[in-house]
């Protein structure tokens, strides 16, 4: 399962907080609420929606569905939850490669990732990954080359982080 980023509403809801010249969250632009963080751990204390590129290691998400996304439910990891990022890669600069390569890359680079995070060789683990990555768009408009890598249970919602869990 790949899933790829999308910025033309981001650069809308930029262009309207820009204009607007109030201070406001992408949750209070778009009507959502914004989940919160730590300011001193950066961890998700209350659940809500975020921006897909301010996603960090060890945050703990909902399944978002569709081609594109712009913003994710993130959720406290002591909540159950669909995935956690665990891990990102910085792909190079360049043209864009196309879809098929800068799929392949974030494969590798999750799968290379993978073993670091749980604790287990991904062909030994019951653990499946998946990634956010790039759009031919954001790529060209925006220098986008952030893949976020996204690790879940096949059998369900988990509790708490899959770091070292050994599954």
């Amino acid at each position: 399962m790949r899933i790829t980023r999308s910025l033309p509403v981001l650069a809308a809801l930029s262009a309207a907080f820009l204009l607007s010249g109030c201070t406001a969250s992408v949750g209070d632009l778009t009507g959502g609420d914004t989940a919160v963080r730590d300011e001193d751990s950066g961890e998700v204390t209350e659940s809500g929606q975020a921006d897909v590129f301010t996603l960090s290691v060890g945050d703990c998400l909902d399944e978002q569905t569709g081609e594109e996304i712009s913003d994710v439910p993130l959720v406290p990891c002591s909540e159950p939850h669909d995935m956690e990022v665990f891990g990102e890669i910085t792909l190079d600069d360049g043209e864009w490669p196309g879809v098929d390569v800068v799929g392949q890359q974030a494969d590798e680079g999750c799968y290379a990732q993978f073993e670091g995070f749980v604790g287990l060789p991904y062909e030994e683990s019951t653990l499946l990954f998946s990634s956010y990555m790039p759009t031919q768009q954001g790529w060209e408009e925006f220098d986008d080359r952030l893949v976020s890598c996204l690790i879940m249970d096949p059998a369900g919602k988990t509790t708490g982080s899959l770091k070292d869990s050994g599954i």
